[in-house]
């Protein structure tokens, strides 16, 4: 790569899902606010959740790369072809933009940007926002100048690589700020007497979550106690708003709400999978919650979730356990009925370190830059 005069000149590469694309936002949003002569450049894949979502005034530029799968039929070939795609797109977007510091946010995508950022010595950091770091991040860990992970937990799977492991906690989206409870249920027009629930399955939704809740809230006898912000997904809308329709519940659903500060303010319970970025912001704004992580994760969601329940702050309950009819009514009516579990749950966050994760990954990077 040929030396460069001018900016400071950042890539930026993430998956296709909110977990990791959310993170990579907040961590642009802080770069932005250091007021530094920075050039940004953030790359995704062509399939990803940011149709849903203003870009943000960041320079995007997509690839063909998603994801590989050694599948025994004929898929194999067109994931051999995106990779090699998706790989020399990579090399073209590196050779243009002349980056600095390529920085990854996990998945396959940020594969080829770290292995030509390791080739042509660009020095390069890679983020891990769950507790068990992924395939990709786990393999590109011997070729990265620095391993930022979220949760202390992470560096037991990550032994080899001591010196350069960094604890920076997983950076949130600057709009997601704590606002006055009462002025968030006012943006729903909820009551402020009702007990408040947020449902919601991750940036795609969760058709078990959704169908199981739907099922819960229909069981419970008096309605009247309880209010809904519930997060759908796109696939669920249009036939849970079908299944609200006759339950007599006050509900506020939604497919995606791009002002999730509003929901998070606003509610006395999160019901929710355990996808990295969802658990950073349920610490953050210090939620009781009811997790019940995604089983097909391998062990990713199930760790991510027992640090809430290990402070305190959140009960587990394991996707198969749904299939007990009443399970999930009969814990929710325990949270509305025992206001000082709530209480004492959220009081455990008090013993949980929050870091400003968006600053302290922005000054990793810069100091990779001196």
């Amino acid at each position: 790569m040929s030396e460069k005069i001018g900016k400071i000149r950042i890539l930026v590469a993430a998956g296709s899902s909110g977990g990791h694309i959310f993170p990579a936002l907040g961590f642009l949003d802080a770069l932005k606010d250091r007021n530094r002569d920075m050039e940004v450049l953030l790359v995704l894949p062509k399939r990803n959740i940011m149709k849903q979502l203003d870009a943000i005034g960041h320079k995007m530029r997509y690839i063909a790369l998603s994801s590989f799968k050694l599948t025994p039929d004929f898929k194999i070939f067109i994931s051999i072809f995106n990779l090699l795609k998706g790989s020399l797109e990579s090399l073209f977007i590196l050779s243009v933009f002349k980056p600095d510091i390529v920085v990854g946010f996990g998945s396959f995508t940020c594969f080829p940007f770290i292995m030509f950022a390791w080739l042509f010595r660009i020095n390069n950091l890679i983020h891990e926002q769950n507790v068990i770091p992924g395939k990709a991040n786990k393999f590109l860990a011997r070729f990265t100048d620095r391993i930022a992970v979220s949760f202390a937990e992470t560096k037991e799977y990550l032994k080899s690589y001591p010196k350069k492991t960094v604890i920076t906690g997983n950076p949130i989206r600057k709009g997601l700020s704590r606002i006055d409870k009462n002025k968030a249920l006012d943006y729903f027009n909820f009551s402020r007497d009702k007990f408040t629930i947020l449902v919601m399955g991750g940036s795609q939704g969760s058709h078990r979550i959704n169908t199981e809740f739907l099922k819960a809230a229909s069981q419970i006898p008096d309605k009247s106690k309880f209010q809904v912000i519930h997060l759908s997904g796109l696939k669920d809308y249009e036939w849970l708003k079908q299944g609200y329709k006759d339950l007599n519940v006050n509900i506020r659903l939604f497919s995606f709400l791009d002002v999730m500060q509003y929901a998070y303010s606003a509610c006395d319970l999160a019901l929710s999978r355990a996808g990295a970025t969802t658990m950073s912001e349920i610490i953050f704004f210090r939620l009781p919650a009811i997790i019940i992580p995604y089983p097909f994760a391998s062990k990713h969601q199930l760790d991510n979730a027992e640090i809430l329940k290990k402070m305190g702050s959140a009960i587990i309950i394991q996707d198969e356990a749904l299939d007990d009819i009443g399970a999930l009514k009969q814990t929710l009516e325990e949270f509305m009925n025992n206001t000082d579990r709530i209480k004492m749950m959220s009081s455990r966050y008090d013993n949980f370190p929050v870091a400003e994760a968006s600053n302290l990954l922005v000054d990793e990077v810069l100091h990779l830059m001196q």
